[in-house]
């Protein structure tokens, strides 16, 4: 068998398993730890290998992946920055995505001089001996660099370093350059998929994410779930809009809502809706008396997270609120209404309503925490000692009274 026909069977076998894989749908970090694992199986000298990604994430900018030889993977997060960092720049990837480069190749072995990028001699400290760098877009042309642009919108960068005493032989890198496209299709599956999950996951909530991403979205498809509803309102924050400048304004709105989404999330609920300075939650962990301490845990924690923040907030000099919530429990509707151009995942049902009347009583009766008798009821005996009732009241609507409880808090 000649060189080139050996060439040849192994990529052969390396790309029908990242086809395969690809196909299946396969995690990035079990696609690429698997695709290490073979590179070495053929032979290929590799001591590690990186791949770098864009993502689009409120947070992070892009997502990394590092394999060593002996050690395995592991998945990094880059947070998002307007510039670049001094480490990133003088990186060979960042060179190859912009600086116009289609590959970043050195023979660290034969080098008498240091490399003028700092990571390759830090590898070279380690035993590296050769350094091959290079990109595939997800755009057209393949290939990241020269041939293509130096502003990328989505596409991956990837690096192979070898220890082995004379580094990667020939035959290594045309078995790495003849699967890079199958590698670069499968690594574009793995992360539109997640890309998918995440987007929806912010957008949409955690729960109505996954069940749009599960197939439910057909319009007028509900569910009817007990559940309890939180309605969640800044206080005094419309005259505040008008005395503050939109970016202070937007940053203490995020500061604020970040404390309750945090409250939500910790305690297992999901968030619904986020209506100008407030939000809706729901608590579906369960039976009932579960989802109502579920979410009366939620209020103790918003409130230690709201008293935190504004004393952080004053020692800032920064302007401060204060928040009204209404709690209540029963049957709702949830699931898909709309058009069917445009659809939201979202809660119906009078007991979403009755929560909007609760809501509306918070300067009446001079409380900012409101909590439905179904609530307090379904909590029993966890909540008793620190639920107090504050009367009986009619609510628009509804045809027989609730009673109302707020949260004790002993005087400092």
């Amino acid at each position: 068998m000649t060189t080139s026909d050996n060439v040849a069977g192994k990529s052969s076998d390396l790309i029908n398993w990242l086809v395969a894989r690809g196909l299946e749908g396969l995690p990035k970090e079990e696609l690429l730890d698997g695709y290490c694992n073979r590179l070495v199986d053929l032979g290929v000298p590799l001591m590690r290998f990186h791949a770098a990604q864009s993502t689009l994430h409120p947070v992070y900018g892009g997502t990394g992946y590092s394999w060593y030889q002996g050690k395995g993977g592991e998945h990094q997060k880059f947070e998002y920055t307007e510039e670049p960092s001094d480490h990133w720049r003088a990186s060979p990837l960042y060179a190859v995505l912009n600086e116009g480069l289609s590959v970043v190749h050195e023979r660290l072995v034969d080098q008498n001089e240091p490399s003028k990028y700092p990571l390759l001699n830090e590898l070279r400290e380690h035993g590296a001996t050769e350094y091959y760098a290079t990109g595939v877009s997800f755009n057209t042309p393949t290939h990241i660099g020269a041939a293509t642009t130096n502003k990328v919108v989505s596409g991956v960068l990837l690096s192979w370093t070898s220890n082995a005493p004379e580094g990667f032989h020939e035959d290594d890198l045309a078995l790495i350059n003849a699967a890079m496209p199958h590698l670069g299709l499968a690594l574009k599956a793995a992360s539109d998929a997640r890309i998918s999950k995440d987007l929806m996951r912010v957008y949409l909530g955690r729960d109505a994410g996954r069940r749009v991403l599960s197939g439910e979205i057909r319009r007028g498809s509900l569910q009817q779930i007990d559940a309890v509803i939180l309605n969640f309102d800044l206080e005094d924050f419309t005259s505040l809009s008008e005395e503050l400048p939109g970016n202070a304004l937007i940053d203490m709105l995020n500061d604020y809502l970040a404390v309750a989404v945090h409250s939500v999330h910790q305690n297992d609920g999901n968030i619904l809706k986020f209506m100008g300075d407030g939000l809706i939650a729901m608590f579906d962990v369960g039976e009932i008396d579960a989802d109502a301490r579920a979410a009366l845990a939620a209020v103790a924690d918003l409130q230690e997270g709201m008293a935190n923040l504004n004393a952080r907030r004053e020692a800032d000099g920064l302007p401060v609120s204060n928040f009204t919530l209404a709690l209540h429990a029963g049957e709702i509707l949830y699931g898909n209404i709309g058009s069917e151009s445009r659809l939201d995942f979202t809660v119906i049902g009078p007991t979403v309503n009755q929560t909007a009347r609760i809501a509306g009583m918070h300067r009446a009766l001079g409380q900012r925490i409101l909590i439905s008798d179904d609530v307090a009821k379904a909590a029993q005996p966890c909540a008793s000692a620190d639920l107090i009732s504050v009367g009986r009241y009619m609510l628009r609507g509804v045809a027989e009274p609730k009673e109302l409880f707020t949260v004790y808090q002993p005087a400092e």
